[in-house]
């Protein structure tokens, strides 16, 4: 028994510090169905689906802390072309076009359903209706600047820096769609000395600076744009 409980033990450690960037106490909002958010005074409703696509299909607190910095007016979103970038549940889009955003939402192509779903979902809230399209960050940049454009008047990106093998491409594609004038705002929860060197990177590209923190989510807020 004491041998089961020691293992136990280490099986749980392992999992705290494996590329899911929670301990498995701190997930189960991670696995409800549906969450619900409210903001600029509406109730709005989330779609999750942990088992089938993980970290995609799911709120991260980055998203919930970029939608506060929104309402706040913090990151200024009315009247402004906005494309997200890995918006996952679409939580951050959905809010920033509920005031007053033309929002396109991209994620990978097997995020894409579930993303459309919580789009139509809150439809009733949207000031202006949403595009959603596939964007694999690095890939197939130039199709996708001449279908949209290359003048977005703002750029989100809500805990998209979790992962190092695709920091490069990351920021790429934010160079690439990004011309003098867009602004860059990264929500970021800084995990790990990984996630520091990206932002490090992100400075060497963009003239950036810490605009924001929340406390309640631990979450920090970079403005960035091109030198």
């Amino acid at each position: 028994m004491l041998f089961a409980l020691v293992l136990a033990s280490m099986t749980t450690r392992a999992l705290c510090q494996a590329l899911v960037p929670y301990c498995p106490a701190t997930m189960w909002p991670l696995h409800l169905p549906e969450r619900q958010f409210y903001f600029a005074e509406k109730q709005f409703a989330l779609k999750q689906s942990w088992n089938e696509l993980g970290v995609a299909a799911v709120v991260w607190n980055a998203s919930v802390a970029m939608s506060e910095w929104m309402e706040s007016g913090v990151i200024d979103v009315k009247g402004k072309r906005i494309l997200e970038l890995g918006s996952g549940t679409g939580l951050a889009g959905i809010v920033a076009s509920a005031l007053g955003g033309h929002v396109t939402l991209t994620d990978r192509a097997q995020a894409l359903d579930l993303l459309q779903k919580n789009v139509d979902l809150n439809h009733s809230h949207l000031t202006e209706p949403i595009t959603v399209s596939e964007l694999d960050w690095g890939q197939n940049l130039d199709a996708f600047a001449s279908k949209h454009g290359n003048d977005w008047d703002v750029i989100l990106g809500a805990d998209v820096i979790y992962d190092e093998s695709v920091f490069d491409s990351l920021l790429l594609t934010l160079t690439r769609l990004s011309s003098a004038s867009t602004k860059v705002y990264l929500s970021c929860k800084i995990r790990y000395e990984r996630d520091v060197r990206f932002i490090s990177s992100f400075e060497n590209r963009f003239a950036s600076v810490e605009v924001a923190y929340s406390k309640d989510h631990d979450v920090k807020l970079y403005y960035g744009r091109l030198n």
